[in-house]
């Protein structure tokens, strides 16, 4: 007898946001014109089950099944949540404790089912300058996405590289790693290498060590090496590594604006425990074995 898909359940009250950040996903940011309101449902509802995600088939979070599926990254996929646009077995969740069970509850966005989730992909490329680190761009420019050529997946980028900017992005459709990886609580670090105009002195560089103020808001310590120096024009510059364990918008260029020694040429060299490895500028590769288990275990 073929099982009965049975109605999620709850462990944690609704919580709403005052924000409404636009969801990431296949085409489901906005929602349908005329989608059909969900079915009543006169199934009891199904055992309470406060354990965590289980990954030999039984029924995970919500926010977790749409961000496997690719519909949306998590947290993006509470906001759907939270807006009424998700449905299970045809009853409306509002919960962010609810459970499904992938491949047997029928589950909605939209009133459009969600697939399966396909094997996830995990990519590392080294981003040249000269492109968006976005799927698609409103200005027509030429994205990280038109470097992946032969990529069926739906993959997106793991945090962002400014215009400007080259090195490494991590892109993967695993929206549980991509959170964990650019959320603060887990303290990933980004290395990077800058050219700077000028020679910054010692008080400059504990500065920066210590932090500056961006947006009225002091930016975490750091780690920054003050590499050579070179005299080749009139105006010296200067190698810095600078390692951050936050990725806000523009960082390493604006503290080091601050302090007085704009960035002539910027490139991300580490993110997490992955390393570029000799990958050429525009070049990309899928993460080993070993490698994704290890950067996996750097977040928990």
């Amino acid at each position: 007898m073929k099982s009965r898909p049975s109605r999620p359940s709850s462990s944690r009250p609704t919580r709403r946001s005052s924000a409404r950040p636009k969801p990431s996903g296949r085409g489901l940011a906005a929602k349908r014109p005329g989608a059909r309101p969900a079915r009543a449902s006169t199934r009891p509802p199904a055992r309470r089950d406060d354990d965590d995600e289980s990954e030999s088939g039984g029924a995970i979070r919500l926010q977790k099944l749409l961000s496997m599926s690719g519909v949306a990254s998590r947290r993006a996929a509470e906001i759907l949540i939270g807006e009424g646009r998700v449905t299970v077995n045809g009853v409306t969740v509002t919960t962010l404790g609810a459970k499904a069970t992938p491949g047997v509850d029928d589950v909605r966005v939209d009133d459009r089912r969600v697939k399966a989730a396909p094997k996830a992909r995990y990519i590392v490329l080294n981003k040249p300058k000269g492109y968006v680190t976005t799927r698609r761009d409103p200005q027509k420019r030429r994205t990280v996405m038109d470097l992946l050529g032969g990529i069926r997946e739906y993959v997106y980028p793991v945090g962002r590289l400014d215009y400007d900017t080259e090195g490494l992005l991590i892109l993967t459709s695993d929206g549980d790693l991509a959170a964990k990886l650019t959320h603060p609580r887990h303290d990933v670090p980004r290395v990077y290498e800058a050219i700077v105009t000028g020679i910054p002195d010692d008080e400059t560089i504990d500065i920066l060590r210590r932090g500056v103020y961006l947006d009225d808001r002091r930016t975490r310590e750091a780690g920054v090496t003050r590499g050579p120096s070179l005299h080749t024009g009139r105006i010296p510059t200067t190698k810095l590594i600078l390692t951050l364990f936050e990725g806000r918008n523009r960082q390493v260029r604006e503290m080091c604006a601050q302090v007085g020694h704009p960035v002539r040429t910027l490139q991300r060299v580490r993110y997490g425990t992955l390393t570029l490895r000799g990958l050429p500028v525009g070049a990309w590769r899928d993460l080993t074995t070993e490698e994704l288990e290890t950067l996996r275990a750097s977040v928990g």
